[in-house]
């Protein structure tokens, strides 16, 4: 028998993780959420995962248009974060924070460490949540320091 949902968020709280805003573009607008469910995938080709709940809004766009991007945040984005984390209308998101259209006509922040703009190349249904592997199209880095989450707290890294 399967643990139960809050065993599960105990246990993987304590999973450190970066913080990453994926957007996506919809007929109304540009859409945005928070996510910790990011990972690599390949090298060759170049490929990473995103995890997305069936009932998000943006990853409904996502499985429509085939594209999205990964956006991981800095050390002094975390506002950025409970922005995107809900609460707030998609149009206050985007009005609160720099923006421009990437290489593939997807949001990409600004002041993000990293931006990733991918094509979704296979989506698998896990649960209540869309498993999306997208290939990266285009990629915009910068220095700095990452967003960090652990035991349900923001954190950074430690020199």
């Amino acid at each position: 028998m399967a643990i139960d949902n809050q065993e599960f968020k105990n246990s993987l709280k304590l999973w450190a993780s970066g913080v990453s805003v994926i957007t996506a573009n919809s007929p109304d607008g540009e859409l945005g959420m928070t996510a910790t469910s990011f990972a690599s995938v390949s090298m060759d080709p170049p490929q990473i995962l995103v995890c997305i709940n069936d009932s998000a809004e943006t990853g409904a766009a996502i499985l429509e248009d085939k594209k999205f991007a990964v956006n991981i945040l800095t050390a002094a984005q975390e506002q950025v974060s409970n922005q995107f984390a809900g609460g707030s209308s998609m149009q206050e998101r985007f009005a609160n924070v720099t923006w421009h259209k990437g290489e593939l006509g997807l949001p990409l922040f600004d002041e993000a460490l990293v931006s990733l703009e991918c094509s979704v190349v296979q989506q698998v249904r896990a649960g209540t949540h869309w498993v999306v592997i997208g290939e990266i199209q285009s990629t915009q880095c910068q220095s700095g320091e990452p967003l960090l989450y652990f035991n349900s707290s923001y954190r950074k890294v430690a020199d």
